[in-house]
């Protein structure tokens, strides 16, 4: 039975590390943006913030539906970083379990 599970929670966990990866990227173009490191009005740049909000600013709406901004700071990038990080451990500990 763990043989059949195997591939699936491999490529689960890959998932998880890509979209991780993703929310990371998306923070730092933030900050890189926020703080004038790069332009905003950069074609690259705006199609980049483009593309990465499309696949992060779903969930963190879903987040921030729970666990509104304080004071102006959105957390919801670190809360989905934190929960990622998580479910990445338990895909971990779940594939050692099926070896």
């Amino acid at each position: 039975m763990g043989a059949l599970l195997e591939p699936f929670v491999y490529v689960l966990g890959l998932l998880v590390d890509i979209y991780f990866k993703i929310v990371v990227v998306q923070v730092v173009l933030s900050w890189l943006i926020h703080f004038k490191i790069l332009e905003a009005s950069n074609k690259y740049t705006q199609k980049t913030v483009e593309i990465i909000d499309r696949l992060t600013l779903p969930v963190y709406k879903k987040i921030s539906e729970k666990i509104p901004p304080f004071s102006g700071v959105d957390f919801s990038p670190f809360i989905l970083i934190l929960g990622l990080i998580l479910l990445s451990r338990l895909i971990l500990r779940l594939s050692a379990m099926l070896v």
